[in-house]
């Protein structure tokens, strides 16, 4: 079962357990992968200059294929999800600025439902280990080469761990070198 699937499910679960905030977060996250797959969907068709608007009928065959090639991977829907997760903290520094005690408890609320959807998360100590491989794999010596070793590093942490966190380790240990 694909991540997509399992959301779609646990949405149909929670909607039958009357689950409000879940029913709200999983609803929201559908939309958002959804937009994400039209978004992929479209930038397919303008790379295919033989698809025809007319042709895009939902009975044929181009459609079809199309709309199976925009279909999000695994690893799509986690970046949605990431992105969702990141709004969601912004929204709490933004609503403990504001003293809105209401507002972060629900986005906190939100913000664990989320996180339910992703891989298990690195802990500091696999983090660090990896950024260590990585700085010695990309020959890194000081914070000059902090974008190559990030580059090399965040595809292999996608969804494991937030670049924030990544890059402050990676900081940390080019100015230990």
């Amino acid at each position: 079962m694909s991540l997509k699937e399992k959301i779609q499910e646990n949405l149909k679960i929670a909607l039958k357990q009357k689950r409000e905030i879940e029913v709200s977060v999983l609803r929201m996250l559908s939309a958002a992968i959804l937009n994400k797959e039209k978004e992929k969907r479209y930038k397919l068709s303008k790379e295919k200059p033989e698809i025809e608007i007319e042709e895009l009928k939902k009975e044929s065959p181009l459609y079809k294929e199309l709309e199976k090639e925009s279909s999000l991977t695994d690893e799509e829907v986690i970046e949605v999800i990431s992105s969702e997760i990141k709004k969601r903290k912004e929204s709490i520094l933004a609503f403990e600025k504001g003293e809105r005690k209401d507002l972060v408890e629900k986005e906190k609320k939100e913000l664990e439902v989320l996180k339910n959807y992703l891989p298990e998360q690195l802990s500091e100590t696999e983090l660090k280990k990896l950024v260590k491989e990585t700085i010695e794999k990309v020959g890194a010596k000081d914070m000059k080469d902090i974008g190559k070793v990030m580059g090399e590093l965040m595809p292999k942490v996608k969804g494991r761990a937030e670049g924030s966190q990544v890059s402050n380790i990676v900081r940390e240990l080019l100015k230990n070198d």
